[in-house]
């Protein structure tokens, strides 16, 4: 009897134990594979500063998706991959992400070097990139979606406010690469179709803070704006170098297209102060949806972190992306393209709209003034989000993509002037 008793014990014991087994064979089968996602940003080297902050931003938005209970059923799964301040490491790593790791969609690339080199990668296996930073322009690919700011959304409304409320004559410097070589191209045509004067240019190798003749040139030429497409660990040699010379703001202001308040937190506010930016997003843009964004950015990675322009665009391109997968009902890349045209959302910034014909975003356009305490307070906007214009129309597309060969192929087959040094710019 005892016997007896124990067998069925055992059968018992044997019984629950393959059940639980089973159970949670069947869970495991049941639980849907993720979506994996491609992240692609400098995390080493010189752009790491501004380029890792535009990753966590992307996987802010990434965590809040999943916890809404991911896309289709099946949870999000970012991978990160570092593009090492190099272009050409950036199309090695856009490439492991697609074969290898097989993601369905890549959001990154800070420079318009990395940017060039994914692309051919891109539209070679026919993927696709979400591109959050303001550009150059003269650039269009069924491939890409451009978050950032296109020329028209950035420079030239800059050069009418700056002619209308600063002065005339304009001085135009830059890092020496295709960025600002293009858009001081586009600048200048703005200014000599408004019939202002450009009395000087200049620009500095990548990186380098050699500013002395910078400064002299800009102090001979006198102008009543410098119009700034400096970039990097140069921008605090430069705003240094006006600051000593006796022309600080009260005396020519600049107008800059690569100070946010990223850039702020690690330069001298009191030397940057009465200074001028433009771009589509401000930290101190005041509305609900950007208050409790700011917030979440804070709580999540630090407060004494800052948003910018470029970290939104990260940060709203994911859930653009979303929307599309979710009108398609399906993550295949194919499909998802058919449905990003005319994708709109309440961003941080504003409404934003992709453009069906060109795949740029509509986005509003903004101004603001440096202040002592490092932050920007915003004087103008547009009011209403722009429609992009990638080329912009004073010249030809053909004219626009020769210039950009013959930048190529002068810098040896790269996006900057070698000079002594490698450089790597936006």
């Amino acid at each position: 009897m005892v016997t007896g008793k124990k067998t069925i014990i055992l059968g018992i014991v044997v019984f629950l134990i393959l059940a639980t087994g089973w159970f949670l064979g069947r869970a495991l089968i049941q639980r849907p594979d993720p979506i994996k996602i491609g992240i692609l940003h400098s995390l080493s080297g010189i752009m790491a500063g501004s380029e890792s902050q535009l990753a966590d931003a992307t996987l802010m938005a990434i965590e809040e998706i999943n916890r809404q209970g991911g896309l289709l059923g099946r949870p999000l799964q970012p991978v990160v991959a570092d593009g090492r301040s190099d272009w050409p490491t950036f199309a090695s790593q856009a490439e492991h992400l697609i074969k290898r790791e097989q993601v369905k969609v890549i959001f990154g690339c800070y420079t318009s070097a990395s940017r060039k080199n994914v692309r051919a990668v891109v539209e070679k296996y026919n993927h696709l990139l979400f591109y959050p930073v303001p550009y150059e322009g003269v650039e269009e690919s069924p491939n890409i979606v451009y978050n950032g700011a296109s020329p028209n959304q950035l420079y030239i409304p800059a050069v009418k406010w700056s002619m209308d409320h600063l002065g005339k004559r304009f001085f135009l410097v830059g890092s020496d690469y295709i960025w600002p070589r293009i858009a001081n191209t586009i600048m200048k045509d703005a200014i000599f179709a408004l019939r202002g004067e450009v009395v000087g240019e200049d620009y500095l190798l990548v990186g380098s803070t050699d500013v002395g003749k910078m400064i002299k040139k800009i102090a001979e030429a006198k102008p009543d704006v410098i119009l700034s497409t400096i970039v990097g660990n140069s921008n605090g040699a430069f705003y240094e170098a006006l600051s000593s010379a006796g022309l600080d703001s009260r005396k020519i202001p600049s107008m800059a297209f690569a100070v946010s308040e990223v850039e702020l937190t690690q330069l001298d506010p009191q030397k940057l102060a009465g200074h001028y930016s433009c771009w589509s997003y401000f930290q101190s843009v005041d509305s609900p949806v950007n208050r409790a964004f700011v917030q979440r950015f804070k709580e999540r990675f630090g407060r004494k972190r800052v948003t910018n322009d470029s970290i939104e665009a990260g940060y709203f391109g994911i859930y653009l992306w979303a929307q599309a997968v979710k009108e398609a009902n399906s993550i295949d890349v194919r499909e998802v393209r058919r449905f990003l045209a005319d994708q709109s959302l309440e961003a941080p910034g504003g409404m934003v709209y992709i453009d069906g014909d060109t795949q740029h975003t509509w986005k509003t356009v903004r101004i603001a003034k440096i202040n002592p305490k490092g932050q920007f307070e915003i004087i103008w906007t547009s009011g209403k989000p722009v429609r992009p214009v990638p080329y912009p129309i004073y010249r030809s597309k053909s004219a626009w993509n020769q210039m950009i060969e013959e930048y190529y192929k002068a810098w040896g087959g790269a996006w900057a002037n070698p000079g002594d040094q490698t450089a790597h710019g936006r």
